[in-house]
């Protein structure tokens, strides 16, 4: 799954797409790199992220969506909202699958949108909102937390009849360094869901703290991390270096078929 950053402030690529072209290059090179998702986001969920109205994530998001299913119809595109409306616009204009960081609960009409119209759903854990978030995150035991978090979100959304359900711990949402590399030890443990598993580390500050990089050197801890977690039961590596998530993969696919 390849990042696409529709917003100004985003913590590694915020601003660099500012027009239409640079957003139809950049699809560009994330398909003809190997990405089989891009997943657009027009919301900055950084630590710290100042709020944007919902009028303003339509207007940065729906031309951007209209033009890349224009010139890629058969890009498989996520949205990262976690809006109701948006997410029934960004449907209704191409794309497969909605990106919710907040596991349903900032907007609890958008469960109904993704049952109602059988939208393939993300689920994702934060603990807090990306203003408070990493202020003392907190947990008596981050993964089996996570996990129930995740388990009875799982039963909610399929009583509604929602069937295709991706789940991701949400790495760097709401936990420091030790919960982070927690979850990443156990990340099988959370196969016992049943659905795919989600990672998204690309150059975050869990990989900068620990090997002492910047955001712009943080890609070889990235590509580390992301090996793990594919040794440890992921599925999907959401990325902003698709090339070398893929020569991850085709590693550790090699290795597990010997």
């Amino acid at each position: 799954m390849g990042i696409l950053n529709l917003t100004p402030d985003s913590f590694y690529d915020g601003g660099e797409l500012n027009s239409l072209k640079s957003i139809l290059n950049r699809v560009e090179s994330m398909i003809n790199e190997g990405a089989d998702i891009i997943d657009v986001g027009a919301f900055s969920s950084r630590p710290g992220a100042d709020q944007i109205s919902q009028s303003e994530e339509i207007n940065r998001l729906i031309p951007a969506l209209k033009e890349i299913k224009k010139n890629f119809p058969s890009a498989i595109i996520s949205v990262d909202t976690f809006r109701a409306d948006v997410a029934l616009q960004a449907f209704e204009m191409g794309a497969s699958i909605i990106n919710d960081i907040s596991g349903g609960e900032f907007d609890k009409q958008l469960f109904e949108v993704v049952a109602k119209n059988k939208i393939p759903y993300l689920l994702m854990h934060m603990q807090g909102n990306p203003q408070s978030m990493q202020i003392k995150p907190n947990y008596q035991n981050v993964v089996t937390e996570i996990y129930s978090f995740l388990h009875q979100k799982i039963i909610q959304l399929r009583a509604m009849g929602v069937q295709d359900i991706i789940v991701d711990p949400g790495f760097g949402f709401g936990k420091n360094l030790n919960h982070n590399y927690q979850l990443l030890k156990e990340l099988s443990h959370f196969k016992n869901l049943n659905c795919p598993i989600l990672v998204g580390f690309s150059r975050k500050s869990v990989i900068q703290q620990l090997v002492d990089s910047n955001v712009k050197e943080a890609l070889n801890g990235t590509t580390v991390a992301n090996t793990i977690a594919l040794m440890n039961g992921a599925n999907i590596l959401r990325v902003h270096d698709v090339k070398a998530a893929k020569e991850a993969i085709s590693i550790v696919d090699f290795v597990q078929k010997q």
